[in-house]
This record gives structure tokens, sequence and C-alpha cells, in this order.
């Protein structure tokens, strides 16, 4: 288990109405969630919020069962996405409602990551960012093709076509993998209302010189609203100590602004 200190922050940004975003993070600091609903106002709150609800309700229940991580956040997203699915066929004003994810636990000694679309993971090592997540959208698709470069992506207009989010019965690709951490490492999940705004040069930049979780992430978002704001905006900051002693493990949580 990996000690850490961490806080989250949700907010709507200045153009949308609501927040289509959600997140989760466990009191005692075993698992984070940040979810990016689509599918109108009322669909992608709920989207997001029926996925966070399934994946910290499937965690819980089956947290001490002996079974494989990898395999443990599989199922939570599968049972995210059929919570989805069943609100679907019950409420077909809803039919097109999806979300994306994100998910990292601290169950085993290294922890993992789970997540669907473009909803991300980055770590912060001394002063090197790095995104551990790899998009599902036609664009990530297209820089790895060598069709489009990272620089024309940034404005290209498929850059959010999403090639998979959890709602959709033709799921197929949920990526699952440890991540490694040490000491000092600084975590970011982060829906793409920050990514769209704030480059990794800038993410980097607030991550290294504000060290209080809950002060970088209010630096986070606050940046991102200077920059547009075009979209909802959801971070969550995690520290992890030099500490092995997980008992020590403290929350720094901040409410949605």
């Amino acid at each position: 288990m990996v000690d850490c200190i961490f806080s989250g922050l949700s907010d709507p940004g200045l153009l949308r109405t609501s927040n289509q975003d959600d997140y989760y993070i466990d009191p005692k600091g075993r698992f984070f969630i940040v979810a990016d609903g689509m599918g109108g106002h009322a669909g992608g709150q709920e989207a997001s919020r029926l996925a966070t609800t399934a994946i910290k309700t499937y965690l819980d229940q089956h947290w001490h069962v002996e079974t494989a991580t990898a395999l443990l956040l599989e199922q939570a997203l599968k049972q995210a996405n059929n919570a989805i699915l069943d609100d679907q066929r019950r409420h077909p004003e809803r039919a097109d409602m999806g979300t994306t994810v994100v998910l990292v636990t601290f169950r085993d000694r290294d922890p993992w990551c789970a997540h669907v679309g473009d909803s991300r993971l980055y770590r912060l090592r001394g002063h090197h960012l790095e995104q551990l997540t790899e998009d599902h959208t036609w664009i990530a698709k297209a820089i790895r093709a060598g069709e489009v470069t990272p620089a024309q992506s940034r404005t290209h207009p498929w850059r959010h076509v999403l090639s998979q989010c959890l709602g959709r019965d033709d799921l197929s690709e949920i990526d699952v993998q440890p991540i490694e951490v040490q000491g000092g490492d600084r975590l970011l999940l982060c829906s793409d209302g920050l990514t769209e705004e704030l480059s990794d040069h800038l993410i980097a930049s607030h991550l290294k010189s504000i060290r209080a979780c809950e002060a970088a992430a209010a630096a986070l978002v606050n940046s991102a609203k200077q920059r547009g704001g075009r979209d909802n905006i959801t971070v969550v900051v995690v520290n992890v100590t030099p500490s092995l002693n997980s008992a020590e493990t403290k929350a720094e949580t901040s409410t949605d602004a």
C-alpha cells in the first residue's frame, strides 16, 4: 500500500450552464475516479454520476476479495457501463449519454490505473510530467499513425471524437495497467476540460510550483478558466509521500466550486 495525500476539485467552467463531470475520492485514499459525461445537460450529468457510483460500489464490495487488481478494475468499469446501459433503456431520452472515466487504485504495493475515453492520468516526477494513459480518440490514433502532429491536434476539428466511452453496447477497449510510483511523485487525474486549455508544460509548472494538493488543484482549475474555460474542468491531485505507513494517509478533499 502506498501512502498519499490528495485533493479534488470540479468546476463548470465559464461557458457551460451545468457540470457534466463527476469525481470521487475514497476517504481512505484507496481509489480515485474522474468521469466526464456527455449526451446533453441531463444525460451527461447522469452518465458520469452513474459511472462513479457504480465503480465506487463495486470496489467497496470487492476490495478484499481475492481477485487480481487488473480484473477487479475491468469488472468495475464493466459494471459502470452496464449501469449506464440500463438507465438508457429505462429513459430513452438519455439514449445518447455516455462518459469517459479514469480510475487509480492503491490496492497493491504498486498502484493501478484503468480508463476509457480521454480523461487522463499524469505523473510528475521531479521536473518531468508524463501522460500515463493513452486517449481513446480519433486524434490520438491519427497522431500514432503519423497522420497528424501533436501541434496540429490541438486545433483539429476532430480532436474530441471518442473511439471508446462508457455507455455503449460495443465497449471493447478498457485499458488497465500497473503504474510505478515513488515517494515525491504527484499523480493528476483530469477531464479534458483541463487539457483542452492547458499545455502539458503549463500543467507541469503548476504541479511543480504548488506542493499543497488543494492549492494545486485550485490553481489548475483557475488557470484553465483564465484561458477560456470552455468545458467543465475536473482535477484530482495525489501526492505520494515517502512514508510506507498507509494508516497515516491524509486527505485535503475540497468540494465542487
